[in-house]
């Protein structure tokens, strides 16, 4: 076998291999991107995220190829991926950190305003007074796993402005901001 028949079987089972890794990792990698927000998917506006991944990606890549002894093309590739991924998680961070200061502890998303206690999430405006059938849980994200900050008295009137798009849970306001997530089974338009 020839040397570049041997670079070819190697090319072509790394990228079997790569392949096949991707399609595993898939179901792990989409659970990520819905908690961490994806690579250009940060709560938060601004440009940072995008590029730390660019940055983290150059500099995961020139790392890669530096330590890679005998591939350099897949130390290349591995560390790019990596860096990416780091440099968009800290440009996220920073993308955070300044919506908070810009408006004092309070984060953009979507046309809606955050608290930094509560995770963005999309949502159909609804603007509208509310009031709690019941005591109910005010969670900092639209899912019953979110954690508790605490909670709506039974007869408590509070300000809606929006809901998710499957109407299960409903972002109460305070003055425009968005304070935590009340299930919509518990509550009714006042």
């Amino acid at each position: 076998m020839t040397i570049t028949t041997k670079i070819k079987t190697i090319t072509l089972t790394l990228g079997a291999a790569a392949t096949a890794l991707a399609m595993t990792a898939a179901p792990a990698a989409h659970a990520m991107d819905e908690k961490l927000g994806g690579v250009v998917g940060c709560k938060a506006s601004g440009k940072k995220q995008e590029i730390g991944a660019v940055v983290g990606a150059l500099l995961g890549a020139a790392a890669g190829s530096n330590l890679a002894k005998n591939d350099q093309r897949t130390g290349t590739a591995i560390g790019a991926v990596v860096g990416a991924g780091a440099g968009s998680l800290v440009g996220c961070k920073m993308q955070k950190t300044d919506a908070a200061q810009e408006v004092g502890g309070i984060y953009k998303s979507g046309g809606y305003r955050y608290a930094q206690t509560v995770q963005a999430a999309p949502l159909v405006k609804i603007e509208k007074k509310m009031v709690a059938r019941s005591t109910v849980n005010l969670r900092a994200s639209a899912s019953t796993r979110g954690e508790r900050l605490g909670a709506v008295e039974s007869g408590t009137t509070f300000q809606a402005l929006g809901r998710t798009g499957d109407g299960k849970w409903i972002l109460v306001g305070q003055d425009g901001v968005g304070v935590g997530y009340v299930s919509s089974a518990y509550v009714y338009r006042a």
